[in-house]
């Protein structure tokens, strides 16, 4: 068995047990209202996180590009409570006119 198999088989197994010990948790520590406050925003800003990496880094060095423009005008639109589609359309619009222009 080479190690390769090790590692996914390891890995595998520690996946299975946080999903399992994720179920086993008693559904009174799930309904504290702390806890669903915080299951309530980690999504949040684990899709921060990743926009944050893709739109300014490059590789392992952090990048100042036409992706920067973008997400501006994606700001500038939420703050505007503009619907998504027009966010994104605005953002991408932008970006790619800039990218363009350079």
């Amino acid at each position: 068995m080479t190690t390769l198999w090790i590692a996914t088989l390891g890995t595998s197994l520690i996946a299975f047990l946080l999903k399992y010990s994720g179920h086993s948790v008693p559904e009174r520590w799930l309904s504290h209202p702390k806890v669903q406050r915080i299951n309530a925003l980690i999504p949040i800003a684990l899709l921060s996180a990743l926009v944050a990496v893709q739109s300014f880094s490059e590789k392992s060095q952090l990048v100042i590009d036409q992706r920067v423009v973008g997400i501006s005008v994606a700001t500038v639109a939420l703050f505007l409570k503009a619907p998504f589609p027009i966010v994104v359309l605005s953002a991408a619009i932008s970006s790619a006119a800039v990218y363009n222009w350079l």
